[in-house]
């Protein structure tokens, strides 16, 4: 079958199709898919329902998985690469605002792929272009924020899994960082509960600027929303796309599979 991509908005996301995930991924289909994914940040698989051991093998063709601070109660037995996001009380999700997988961790994952099992009545995933949000910005901002470091903290991670706020991992990296693979910059922002401020500044200096970041890298044009049925298999790239987690279903049963790949030191 020949591989067809579809772009799902004008901004970020584009839908495949013409394949099976469960089976073995020729050089040629990966060269595709690959090209697609630097593009389009997101890719969408529908109908794939891939059972743990078939996502890890498409996973590895990417990269190297690996298991993100604070999240390792949460791998699924006798796939312990596999992480099994069930269904959280929403006074507890760490998930449900904008943010970047683990940029707490001195060497955030790359990549990042959910397999969808059991699916609500709602709980859709948005994700945005970090590419396009720093490339919106005037000249004048683009230059001023060259150089600007970015402390994060995962406190929301650690008062879901039940970590003192003190003993929740950070790390500091570029608030704008280059792509290895494309060359482009993005904004490498996230929500204010995750992000401690920007190296050298105050909390006043650098609160404003992030927050008004953080809401121009949103906007709606610049965002893809994912309506998820059982079946579905997304993957985004972590490098330049940040998501949100929308918890609207109540204590609707949800049940996604997810692997994370190792990524580079931001840049």
């Amino acid at each position: 079958m020949t591989l067809k991509t579809t772009p799902l908005t004008g901004s970020v996301g584009a839908s495949v199709e013409g394949i099976s995930l469960s089976e073995p991924v020729t050089g040629e289909q990966f060269e595709q898919l690959r090209e697609a994914f630097l593009r389009h940040c997101v890719l969408v698989f529908r109908d794939q329902r891939l059972a743990p051991a078939p996502q890890l093998a498409f996973a590895r063709l990417w990269g190297e998985p690996v298991v993100p601070a604070l999240l390792s109660k949460l791998q699924l037995g006798e796939y312990p690469e596999v992480i099994q996001l069930q269904t959280a009380p929403k006074e507890l999700v760490s998930t449900e605002a904008w943010h970047y997988d683990a940029p707490h961790t001195p060497v955030p994952p790359k990549v990042t792929m959910l397999s969808a099992q059991v699916v609500p009545a709602g709980g859709d995933t948005m994700w945005s272009n970090q590419y396009l949000a720093y490339e919106r910005l005037s000249p004048v901002m683009q230059r001023m924020l060259q150089g600007l470091r970015v402390h994060f903290r995962a406190v929301r991670l650690a008062r879901f899994q039940g970590v003192p706020e003190s003993e929740a991992p950070s790390a500091v990296h570029p608030l704008v960082r280059t792509h290895p693979e494309t060359g482009r910059k993005a904004l490498y922002i996230g929500h204010a509960d995750n992000v401690l401020g920007i190296e050298g500044m105050t909390k006043a200096e650098s609160r404003p600027l992030l927050e008004f970041l953080y809401q121009h890298s949103t906007q709606p044009d610049n965002v893809y929303r994912h309506m998820w049925r059982a079946g579905d298999v997304v993957m985004w790239d972590n490098r330049c796309t940040m998501h949100y987690a929308v918890h609207d279903y109540g204590s609707q049963e949800r049940v996604l599979n997810r692997v994370t790949l190792k990524g580079e030191v931001p840049a």
